[in-house]
């Protein structure tokens, strides 16, 4: 079981302004994001898992969902740093088809990682997603981030390398 790195559900003002943004779907070629305003319950969340995984045995509380693709995957801050805020805590996607990994190492990447065009699911079903930068999340990400802007696949690459085993161990707790 994964301590739990904070019990914060305080919902942090990039992603709320976040849901209130427009994710433009390009035809398909777009970002396939939607963000909530607010992160699902802590007993959504362990649902989420359980069911996710089949291990009943699970809560889901190292987890804050706060958006989906069109499939059902879900978007979560990973609580994986204990003392740490939300906002430092790495973004993970778990796909509706068994896909799952680290989207970025923070909020802050994360929103670098949307401005670039690239959502969660992208960041972990491609290897080289090519998105199409946007000027609307690149406007937010410059409001919020407190990280410098790289290209989205360099952001996603140094998450991995800090995580390199996430998939693996998620995978372990499927039954």
């Amino acid at each position: 079981m994964i301590e739990t790195a904070t019990d914060d559900r305080s919902f942090p003002p990039a992603l709320a302004e976040a849901a209130r943004t427009e994710f433009a779907r390009a035809d398909g070629d777009g970002i396939d994001f939607e963000p909530y305003d607010a992160f699902d319950s802590a007993e959504e969340t362990t649902d989420w898992l359980r069911s996710w995984t089949g291990n009943h045995d699970l809560d889901g509380g190292a987890y804050r969902v706060f958006g989906q693709d069109g499939t059902g995957g879900l978007a979560a801050l990973w609580c994986v740093r204990p003392g740490l805020p939300l906002a430092e805590q790495p973004v993970v996607f778990m796909g509706s088809e068994g896909a799952c990994g680290v989207v970025a190492g923070n909020l802050s990447d994360f929103l670098w990682v949307l401005a670039d065009g690239t959502g969660p699911m992208e960041a972990v079903e491609y290897d080289d997603a090519p998105g199409r930068a946007d000027p609307v999340l690149a406007s937010l990400a410059e409001r919020h981030a407190t990280t410098p802007r790289r290209p989205a696949h360099e952001i996603i690459a140094r998450a991995r390398a800090e995580f390199p085993t996430y998939a693996e161990d998620v995978r372990a707790l499927c039954r």
